[in-house]
């Protein structure tokens, strides 16, 4: 039975399955080689069982030993959270925040904020991964960022705390020289008829336009598949093909009459940008001042909405 495991411990059992060498862990640690062994060993006698193998010059976890670094994760994720906790508390003068974001609020809400924030705090530690929705709400899940910044049409989750921050519906956006330029008001017909641009697999905008031809009983006959929102763009702006896009995201080009754009026929996708944390995350008064300061930022010095 388990009576005296400490993080060192734990930490061990996480760097093996990294490294698999007893002197790279040592060396992160910066721990003697037998030192780790012999932590390695009282972990195997506390536990009465093998949790680590030999093959071949290397560390293998057994099966017994990856149970314990599924555990030894999250106690290492949590021990991490405490200590930066206790060093933020109120105080603004140092820290780190964590933020992930998806590629609309990333690019066109974010770095106005993040550049005033450190600005004026800069002892703070800002960090942001963009990546989609459905990933950024895994790793405030996993607890592996403080805050979740989503363009999403719905975003609930029984451990995480959401909050809708600003409204961002979708649009269609076409080129001026496109044949829908010359139409008052585009149809679902003239649309679907249209060369499509997609978004990729894993986006909320994709989904959200095959939920749309599939409530108007409509069918592309071809289509471009692209993954990035900024190409996506580039490819309209040449002027053949149409696609379904955040207002957000085309903003710029519409001001500069580089694309035009006409509501959703036959639908209305309005979408929200989310603000989201863990439930059981302590509000640090970085992350607290944070989540302060960025409705004001979007509803007064953002005009994207």
């Amino acid at each position: 039975m388990m009576n005296n495991m400490n993080l060192t411990k734990l930490r061990i059992v996480e760097l093996l399955e990294t490294h698999r060498k007893i002197t790279t862990v040592a060396e992160i640690l910066n721990l003697k080689q037998p030192t780790v062994t012999f932590h390695m060993k009282n972990m195997e006698k506390e536990f009465g069982v093998k949790l680590f193998e030999a093959r071949m010059g290397k560390i293998i976890l057994t099966d017994a030993g990856y149970a314990l670094h599924h555990y030894a994760v999250k106690i290492g994720a949590l021990a991490e959270e405490a200590q930066r906790a206790v060093l933020e508390f109120d105080t603004l003068r140092r820290g780190e925040l964590k933020i992930g974001a998806s590629y609309v609020p990333a690019t066109y809400i974010l770095p106005g904020m993040l550049h005033r924030f450190s600005g004026k705090y800069p002892g703070v530690h800002l960090s942001l991964a963009v990546k989609t929705a459905p990933v950024i709400r895994g790793m405030l899940e996993r607890r592996e960022i403080d805050l979740g910044i989503i363009s999403t049409d719905s975003f609930q989750s029984p451990e995480l705390h959401t909050e809708p921050i600003c409204e961002d519906d979708l649009v269609l956006i076409f080129s001026p020289k496109h044949p829908l330029a010359k139409v008052e008001a585009p149809t679902a017909g003239q649309i679907a008829a249209s060369y499509f641009v997609m978004h990729g697999t894993e986006s909320s905008t994709r989904r959200l336009t095959e939920r749309w031809l599939e409530r108007s009983g409509r069918r592309l006959p071809s289509w471009l598949e692209l993954d990035s929102l900024e190409a996506i763009k580039q490819t309209v702006m040449l002027g053949e093909h149409v696609s379904f896009v955040s207002r957000m995201a085309v903003q710029s080009e519409v001001e500069r009459g580089l694309l035009n754009v006409y509501p959703v026929p036959e639908g209305s996708f309005k979408r929200h940008i989310y603000m989201a944390a863990h439930k059981q995350r302590y509000p640090s008064a970085l992350l607290a001042r944070f989540t302060e300061e960025l409705p004001d930022w979007i509803a007064g010095d953002f005009k994207g909405d």
